[in-house]
């Protein structure tokens, strides 16, 4: 254990992004009744984690984090887990048989239910309302943006509801739903394009049935195609919310005492709470599990360096996640010194690529998109500079539903800015949708593949 943290120290320290309730009392009654509710997740899972991490860190894995901006408490139910749930699994297949290496799959999800706003206050009609800081705090509806701590419970409830869902899912033989032959590539609007991913899907499945003839799906022998891990994580927003979930709990691995966060296996600290002598990074540098930092053009190299010193004293290979999101005509710019930072320092974190965040813009009808042509130009020069800098992009970090939504431009399916409003659904940021996901998927897997043979990575 950390001698001088509690889940409380982070009390002592300066906060931003704090929800402000009206009812004190209402909060401690909230916070009482999450404190004694069960965990959500085990230490043996979250040490697990670790694990596959440090292997990521290490260069012999790959990371695949995916999953909505803001979940709704709506998402909780059967078709919108199970689409998710089907489209995470898709691309992990993928990537693993892309990139040869295994794939650590952690969703977006579970959890994902409070958002950071540049502004806790907006105007609405002429009067000014709280902003929407997510399901967990208020709603979405201008007349119910007063936050309710008893959303709070919500959460929890949700959450585990969530959790319980994908455990039966998986449990029960659901990953087969990630055998290629049922996959639908007629999304694809390009003969050639398509042609590409049919010859992909056709190499996946020629592999499938070579293990099947050779016995190696057999259902009484544990392996990556009947048996997976599955990870969910969030960003640690909400402060009382984590604390309360926060228990001090018996390592599977040393048999000792130790914080752990129970409300998932992975957190992360975001652009706008990293402050190193903030609340965020107080709370986060004190509990066992992984952890990630969003990193941005605004982020100093000399403090991200104090910021590991601070969260990961240790040097802990794989204990932090870094999640870069510059914008694709920033990385050139930021990325080369932030890698040289880190390495100088010792630190061996994993390196994954958000290349969502950065790229936001705005089209017709004030709807918030992202362009899938920047998506990947930031993606690709990531790539590219982690091995011009002698350093390895570990994983990758998507906004992303399994629903064919229209939020994002572009991709296979030549989506245009006058496709959004058909079917744009997010209350928050634009996703990708399932086509656009399996996109992505596909591209990486064809820049490993022409990796060996020394090209670059490919674009639609």
């Amino acid at each position: 254990m950390t001698a001088d943290w509690s889940p409380q120290h982070w009390k002592t320290k300066p906060i931003v992004q704090d929800v402000v309730y009206e009812n004190q009392d209402h909060v401690d009654r909230v916070l009482d009744k999450l404190r004694r509710l069960p965990p959500m997740v085990s230490p043996a899972e979250i040490e697990n984690l670790k694990a596959q991490l440090k292997e990521a860190a290490l260069g012999k894995s790959f990371l695949l984090q995916g999953g909505d901006c803001a979940e709704l408490f709506d998402y909780c139910s059967q078709e919108p887990i199970e689409a998710k749930l089907k489209v995470l699994l898709q691309m992990s297949l993928v990537l693993t048989w892309g990139a040869r290496t295994p794939v650590v799959r952690i969703a977006r999800m579970a959890g994902q239910y409070a958002k950071p706003r540049s502004n806790p206050m907006e105007m609405h009609e002429g009067v000014e309302i709280h902003s929407f800081r997510g399901d967990n705090v208020n709603g979405f509806d201008p007349k119910d943006r007063k936050p309710d701590p008893d959303r709070l419970l919500g959460a929890y409830f949700h959450s585990a509801a969530t959790l319980n869902y994908v455990r039966t899912l998986l449990d029960s033989g659901f990953a087969d739903l990630h055998q290629p032959s049922q996959w639908n590539l007629s999304h694809v609007r390009s003969d050639n394009v398509k042609r590409e991913y049919e010859t992909i899907v056709t190499q996946l499945s020629d592999s499938l049935d070579f293990m099947r003839t050779i016995g190696a799906d057999k259902n009484d022998i544990p392996n990556a195609l009947n048996s997976i891990d599955f990870f969910v994580s969030h960003e640690s927003l909400l402060l009382d919310y984590e604390a309360s979930l926060t228990r001090l709990l018996t390592s599977p691995s040393t048999k000792e005492k130790k914080w752990y966060n129970t409300g998932a296996h992975f957190l992360w600290i975001g652009d706008r709470t990293r402050q190193p002598d903030g609340a965020h990074v107080e709370y986060i540098r004190g509990i066992e599990n992984p952890i990630g930092v969003k990193v941005g053009p605004t982020t100093v190299p000399e403090q991200l360096v104090d910021l590991l010193n601070t969260v990961n004293p240790n040097k802990e290979i794989g204990k932090v996640t870094l999640i870069t999101r510059f914008g694709a005509d920033k990385v050139e710019k930021f990325l080369p010194q932030h890698i040289e930072a880190v390495r100088k320092s010792g630190h061996i974190p994993v390196w994954v690529c958000d290349p969502m965040h950065g790229n936001t813009k705005t089209a017709s009808g004030n709807l918030k998109t992202r362009h899938f042509v920047d998506i990947i130009q930031e993606l690709s020069q990531t790539f590219r500079i982690h091995k011009e800098c002698n350093s390895k992009l570990n994983g990758v970090h998507f906004e992303l539903t399994g629903d064919s939504v229209t939020e994002c431009i572009g991709g296979s399916m030549d989506l245009r800015d006058s496709d959004l409003p058909s079917n744009y659904q997010t209350h928050c940021d634009p996703r990708l949708n399932y086509e656009q996901s399996l996109d992505v998927a596909f591209l990486i897997a064809k820049y490993y593949e022409n990796e060996r043979k020394n090209k670059d990575i490919p674009t639609l």
